[in-house]
């Protein structure tokens, strides 16, 4: 056994430095500009690493399980409770239109990163699934992917490492882009031009992002409907994909739509995700009245940014990291360049079109962020609502790459 100052049965020291760690990065993130171009899932991570590398905290325990099991399965349908269904497929139809495309980029990048790479990175069909996933969605379906097809913990922590380090540089990019004469030139840029016109006003933008990112009233009844109704998604979608599992024959001498049905319905987080985007359009005024599922859910997903960067092997990270940088930006450039292309061919404004592959690559978090750090006002609401059917898709087509990928 690998000595380490806190050992691997040190449950309450172990929850508490992936909890302050956690909280930690998130305060970073939000107060200093360095944090905030870093990201705090790099934060997160990176503190993680270093402590498993100094020999401070181990690298496995039961505490890091338990965040897999059942932290990341609560913030799946508490990051989706605040869909909103009528304003998704009513007005924000560009962003949605755009997003699709994007995520096509993804898929484009992921297919050609795997059939170049495949013979020397290990394990590149289910390391190229979950970022097909994620580069759809966000890190939640980067869980979910992971989950299922069970790549080993290192390659796990070096392709976060990888995927941080690109996804930082593409942040920056979609920053940096709507400054640039060239795309000024040939795609139209309304909201950018709003703002230089003073309609949102060059020097009131620290004022609206800290109006946007206020604190919010959050009753107790908030909490409760937040982590009960997070709670009973889970148990019902865990659980009837059990019995899904077991009513749906599976085997070599069952027909091909039997095998397809028993994939689907007895994959529980799969089912976690439609069971979720069911209720929310069959009931969605419950879920509009809750507040706060978005910041727990989101607090969940930072610990389990630590947690993936416990494993992490420097040795490792130098040794794969490099191939696995350029199979992530492979993805990401695939992303961006598909979604200007086409975005230039529909006439679609170059703000819906980095809005949109930023909600692919980081999340409709990094998206809003990015639109209020902008200017772009009225922008902020439908990214964040195109950007969440991210979480709903992008675990379906993690898994359509997955079980494709394996097949070579």
């Amino acid at each position: 056994m690998i000595f380490t100052i806190i050992q691997a049965d040190d449950t309450w020291a172990l929850w508490g430095i992936l909890a302050i760690w956690a909280s930690v990065s998130i305060f970073l993130e939000q107060k200093y500009k360095w944090a905030s171009f870093l990201s705090g899932a790099i934060i997160a991570l990176a503190g993680a690493l270093i402590l498993s590398n100094l020999k401070i905290i181990p690298t496995e325990s039961p505490v890091y399980d338990a965040v897999w099991a059942y932290l990341v399965p609560l913030a799946i349908p508490l990051l989706l409770f605040q869909v909103n269904m009528k304003e998704l497929f009513q007005e924000s139809r560009k962003l949605l239109f755009i997003f699709l495309i994007c995520a096509v980029g993804t898929v484009i990048g992921s297919t050609a990163g795997f059939l170049l790479l495949k013979d020397y990175i290990p394990e590149l069909a289910k390391i190229a699934a979950a970022i097909g996933a994620s580069y759809v969605g966000g890190g939640v379906n980067f869980a979910t992917v992971t989950a299922k097809f069970e790549p080993s913990s290192q390659m796990v922590s070096a392709t976060v490492v990888a995927d941080n380090m690109v996804m930082a540089l593409l942040f920056a990019m979609y920053m940096f882009v709507p400054s640039m004469k060239f795309f000024r030139k040939h795609f139209k840029t309304p909201h950018i031009q709003e703002v230089e016109a003073g309609q949102y006003g060059e020097n009131d933008r620290h004022t609206l992002a800290e109006k946007y990112w206020a604190k919010k009233e959050i009753s107790l009844k908030d909490v409760a409907a937040s982590i009960g109704t997070s709670f009973f998604l889970v148990v019902a979608s865990f659980k009837l994909a059990e019995w899904f599992g077991t009513i749906i024959p599976t085997g070599p001498n069952v027909s091909v739509v039997q095998t397809l049905l028993h994939t689907i319905l007895s994959e529980k987080y799969l089912l976690l995700s439609t069971l979720t985007f069911l209720v929310i359009y069959l009931f969605p005024s419950y879920f509009k009245n809750i507040s706060g599922s978005q910041e727990i859910g989101t607090y969940f997903i930072y610990i389990f940014f630590v947690v993936i960067g416990v494993p992490a092997s420097i040795p490792l990270i130098v040794e794969k990291a490099p191939l696995l940088i350029l199979f992530v930006l492979i993805v990401g450039m695939s992303n961006l360049i598909v979604g200007l292309l086409l975005g230039r061919v529909f006439k679609i404004d170059l703000e819906h079109i980095l809005l949109a592959s930023n909600a692919t690559v980081g999340g409709p978090t990094t998206a809003s962020a990015m639109a209020i750090a902008k200017g772009w006002g009225s922008l902020v609401g439908p990214i964040l609502v195109v950007g969440t059917l991210g979480y709903i898709i992008g675990n379906y087509i993690g898994f359509a790459l997955g079980y494709w990928y394996l097949t070579f």
